[in-house]
């Protein structure tokens, strides 16, 4: 294999959070969205510690690990990158995070620490402490302690050196405080006139340390946050009594037994305190460790308060209704009459909601199921299912119960429908159920089954909703959805591998007939046939599917690809790849649809797919991509696309010798995220006039 053709999995990944700090970074965003998207780089960074540093960790000590599946690098070296750029982009953010508080203070919002309270707030401060904060501290005293009790996974602690003057022999004591998660990271102090004021709460602690430690004769007193990440994986093997979902429970409760992966400090901490603490807890160099600034846990920005700064955030749309689709009435009788398609959070998620809740009431609705891969944590999809129950109707749910982080959400659901009597099916052996599909059956005239359902790009959430662009179709094709029932089937009886008229499903078949439709798209550019490709999606990193690719490329084939994150080919390089073009939008919202398009000779074939081109997603995943076949929808995929592809604002370009750099074209400024939603502004005013 030649390495050279693919940029790293993990390098690649790196870039996609160095765009996200770019928006951080960005004078032109609004300044607490700066903050949020700080919140949000961190919170990529503590994930990709979790888990593809601690496999990469792994991988160092087994035998059998090659090359090859690291992108042509040692584990050994691939670690010690990561950690090099991680230093590089912690200290990065770390001036970001002073220029943006710097920007705050001109709109007279001040984030104070311990040593700039102002005399009317501290009675305040010192209140707080006692009646919120102090109750809820584990306060670890390690001295005596033969090692460190097991910190929680990426929680913050203060690590604090006490010179204890009390006894004969003055005495060093070091301390962990454990910030807690269960009280607000932001204290919002009186104001002083117009000017707010914002502490975290670190600091408000670091404020009453002498509250908290009166008990000693101390000479003098520090407190440096240091903060620990731990392996993800979840150890399933083991007990044969027990259930499936019970191992799931036990594997999640056991992360804060995982194996150190990357271990946070602040910079200014003293070196006898680190050194204490590294050997009490048993760090060593195959861990990352890195210097850090005052504060950890920065994924907290992500909630900074508004403080009713409305300028300083972006507009809030309103989401629209889809054309012609009305949410009072039967949705059932539209979408019997012609498909629809859903592109949140352009247009409201409400349709999703309401067509659960019509089939948990409607009388001739006698079966439902669905895929679940994430629910929000107040979930209205899984209430209209336990409504369903409750109203008699068969109800299936396949939840995928290994959906990193969110386990203990699933689980949680997951126990509440399995009392109410729905059949809950936990994916299938080996694989994980990542599609995002509906189907319900509907008795009708003549006592005849009509089929109705939804195949969406993301999940059926209603938080991420507001912020993940993903497209939805409703449809009432009966050929598609008897290709849905087969996958529920399969799920059944997974033994019996089906066959698909329309569906395209993983992990028997997306690999090998993505394959035949690039292959068509390299014959029409041979005969001189309308050829060309168009894909967007979240990540490109399969080596098979990037050499085929690459081999269209080689033929002539023009290949547009609008990627969000891990971009493994190398576009534009000579004898290579140069009909391939790549971008990647980082904006407001997060781009999460994945959309393939083939030219097919004139007569575009068009599919909505819950799977990236990624290994996992091709071979060790349940995925759907679905034909869209109604031609008004087409055009919409089709202009939503182009309008993305014209991004010349917040587009950055893939190539080997530019990381990261802004498209700049010269042509008539496009903001897609906005145009997009002026797009489907512009159709209802049209409909409606």
């Amino acid at each position: 294999m030649n390495h050279k053709k693919y940029t790293n999995r993990e390098l690649s990944w790196l870039q996609f959070n160095a765009r996200v700090l770019q928006e951080a970074a960005d004078v032109e965003v609004p300044l607490i969205e700066r903050l949020r998207f700080l919140g949000i780089f961190s919170n990529n960074l503590d994930e990709f510690f979790r888990v593809r540093y601690a496999a990469i960790k792994r991988a160092k000590h087994s035998d059998d690990v090659s090359k090859k599946k690291l992108g042509g690098l040692s584990a050994k070296r691939l670690l010690t990158e990561i950690t090099q750029i991680v230093i590089k982009q912690q200290a990065d953010s770390l001036e970001i995070l002073a220029a943006i508080q710097s920007k705050l203070e001109h709109h007279n919002i001040f984030i104070v620490d311990e040593n700039q309270i102002k005399g009317h707030q501290k009675d305040f401060v010192k209140d707080f402490f006692l009646q919120k904060v102090s109750p809820a501290l584990v306060t670890i005293m390690l001295n005596d302690l033969n090692e460190v009790p097991k910190l929680k996974d990426s929680a913050a602690y203060l690590a604090v050196k006490l010179i204890d003057q009390s006894a004969k022999k003055r005495k060093t004591r070091y301390i962990l405080i454990e910030i807690p998660n269960n009280v607000e990271r932001f204290i919002v102090l009186p104001q002083d006139e117009d000017k707010k004021y914002v502490m975290l709460i670190d600091d408000l602690i670091r404020y009453n340390l002498d509250t908290l430690f009166n008990i000693f004769d101390y000479k003098d007193l520090s407190a440096h946050m240091i903060k620990i990440t731990r392996d993800a994986q979840l150890d399933l093997e083991g007990d044969f009594n027990k259930s499936y979902i019970e191992k799931i429970i036990d594997g999640v409760k056991d992360r804060v037994d995982g194996d150190p992966v990357r271990f946070v400090y602040d910079q200014n901490i003293d070196q006898d305190t680190l050194d204490f603490l590294l050997d009490k807890m048993q760090i060593d160099d195959a861990d990352s460790i890195i210097p850090g600034g005052r504060y950890h846990n920065r994924r907290d920005y992500m909630k900074f308060p508004d403080l009713g700064a409305k300028h300083l955030l972006y507009d809030k749309i309103q989401p629209l209704p889809i054309n012609g689709l009305k949410l009072h009435g039967s949705l059932f009788k539209h979408i019997r009459e012609k498909d629809y398609l859903l592109y949140a959070p352009y247009h409201t998620f409400s349709y999703v909601v309401k067509f659960l809740r019509e089939a948990a009431l409607d009388p001739k609705v006698k079966f439902i199921g669905i895929t679940i891969y994430r629910l929000a944590e107040v979930s209205h999809i899984a209430s209209s299912l336990i409504n369903a129950a409750k109203n008699g109707k068969k109800v299936m749910v396949s939840i995928e119960l290994q959906a990193r982080f969110d386990e203990a959400n699933n689980i949680k659901y997951a126990e509440r429908m399995q009392r109410e009597g729905i059949q809950l099916v936990f994916g299938v052996t080996g694989l994980k159920v990542h599609a995002k599909a509906c189907y319900i059956e509907r008795v009708e005239e003549e006592e005849k089954v009509k089929r109705y359902g939804f195949i969406s790009t993301g999940n059926f959430n209603e938080n991420t909703a507001k912020i993940y662009t993903d497209y939805t179709l409703f449809t009432s094709n009966s050929s598609i959805l008897k290709d849905i029932k087969k996958v529920f089937e399969f799920f059944e009886v997974n033994y019996k591998i089906k066959k698909y008229k329309h569906l395209i499903v993983s992990p028997h078949y997306t690999r090998e007939r993505f394959e035949e439709l690039i292959d068509h798209e390299i014959e029409n550019q041979l005969q001189g046939l309308p050829a060309g490709i168009k894909f967007k999606m979240n990540s490109l990193s399969d080596y098979q599917m990037i050499d085929k690719l690459y081999e269209a490329s080689q033929k002539g084939v023009k290949i547009q690809l609008i990627i969000r994150g891990i971009c493994c080919l190398k576009p534009g390089v000579k004898d290579l790849s140069e009909t391939i073009e790549v971008i990647s939008v980082v904006d407001k919202f997060l781009e999460h649809p994945r959309l393939y398009i083939f030219e097919n000779g004139g007569a575009p074939k068009f599919y909505i797919s819950s799977a990236d081109l990624m290994t996992r997603n091709l071979d060790h995943r349940v995925e759907i991509s679905c034909p869209i076949y109604d031609e008004d929808i087409k055009k919409e995929l089709l202009d939503t696309f182009e309008i993305c592809w014209n991004e010349n604002i917040k587009a950055r370009l893939f190539s080997p010798n530019k990381v990261n750099k802004y498209r700049r074209n010269g042509q008539k400024e496009v903001r897609s995220q906005f145009a997009t939603y002026q797009y489907y502004l512009d159709k209802l005013e049209k409909l409606n006039s």
